[in-house]
């Protein structure tokens, strides 16, 4: 980036921006400005970032209309991207589409839409496949269809984002075991569910029979069955843990989970399970922890979208003015789970 400056190399403008604390300014790297000495020199994301710590826009190389004007050549090029999901898209050929070397549209595509073309063009064909195998296309169809090579590479890959087989998630999970605990917790009921790789539900809901029956659409041809004791000591022990926890009395435990999502949902999801217990943090703080501070909406989304309670950290997630935002199973129950936290962190 110095060396951007230096060089005024306008091939990175709208990668990011510079500003000079003695002049309170913010610069474009190609802006043609009289150079300043490097310790005076802060580096930043987007024009936002840069505005946050009191810098305004230099009026001569106009950096936000820069940025901003990346922001649409990125989010077409992500449009063209899902509408061609099944062509092959090589980085070269989206750099040119975008009129920017290779190594300067991963890095501005990453900035503006969160994850990596590569990353967000899979994402787009798993989402083709899923389409496919919902509308009951055989598999082999639907791999064609989502512009998959082979079917090892499909069996390969999906597996980790669908967290099963295509064929089992064309069956709507048929064959894969998942049992189930439920419990009457401090906060109302609760049921977690597992697959052999980890827990993959934990939600609160009204009554049992109402939630067993949101596990049931979630996987409705699974082999869905209530735990015992004998049959899994592990999950029946894991929901004690933490229906114990909810009561204030011990902390969180650390579980093995069975993440589904895209590729960004799983980014926010790992990064909320970093956050300590008993802190908070913003969605804009979560959207730059994962290296995409222009998707705070999309940081939100997937917080919304997490569907394992509590063990998934999105209650420690605030709106920017420190209110509640939202919570999908009750700001009463969010709120409970902050104090509780940081209860147990001061005692």
């Amino acid at each position: 980036m110095r060396r951007a400056i230096t060089e005024r190399d306008a091939a990175f403008d709208g990668a990011f921006v510079y500003g000079v604390v003695t002049t309170g300014v913010y610069c474009r790297p190609s802006c043609a400005s009289r150079p300043a000495k490097a310790s005076n020199v802060r580096f930043f994301a987007s024009p936002e970032a840069a505005e946050r710590t009191g810098l305004r826009s230099c009026k001569r190389c106009k950096p936000r209309a820069t940025h901003d004007e990346a922001v649409q050549r990125m989010q077409t090029v992500a449009r063209y991207i899902e509408a061609h999901a099944e062509e092959p898209l090589s980085l070269k050929k989206l750099s040119i589409r975008a009129h920017l070397s290779p190594a300067h549209f991963q890095r501005t595509f990453k900035n503006v839409v969160g994850v990596s073309p590569k990353a967000f063009h899979d994402a787009a064909r798993l989402r083709r496949l899923k389409r496919a195998l919902k509308a009951g296309k055989s598999v082999l169809e639907s791999i064609t269809e989502a512009g998959f090579q082979s079917t090892s590479r499909i069996y390969g890959h999906a597996s980790r984002n669908l967290g099963m087989t295509p064929s089992a998630y064309r069956a709507g999970g048929e064959g894969e075991a998942i049992a189930y605990a439920y419990r009457e917790t401090a906060l109302g009921s609760l049921v977690m569910a597992a697959t052999n790789r980890g827990v993959c539900f934990a939600q609160f809901g009204s009554s049992k029979a109402v939630l067993v029956e949101q596990l049931r659409g979630e996987f409705p041809r699974s082999s869905i069955v209530e735990s015992s004791m004998a049959d899994s000591p592990e999950l029946d022990a894991w929901i004690h843990a933490v229906d114990v926890h909810l009561a204030g009395t011990a902390p969180l435990p650390e579980l093995p989970l069975d993440l589904r999502g895209t590729a960004f949902q799983v980014r926010v999801w790992k990064f909320l399970l970093a956050v300590p217990e008993g802190e908070v943090v913003s969605y804009g703080e979560v959207a730059h922890g994962i290296g995409a501070p222009r998707s705070v909406r999309a940081a939100a989304s997937a917080c919304a979208a997490n569907r394992i309670a509590v063990l998934v950290p999105c209650h420690r997630v605030l709106r920017g003015d420190g209110g509640l935002g939202g919570y999908r199973w009750g700001l009463d129950r969010k709120r409970t789970l902050i104090d509780t936290e940081r209860a147990g962190r001061a005692a």
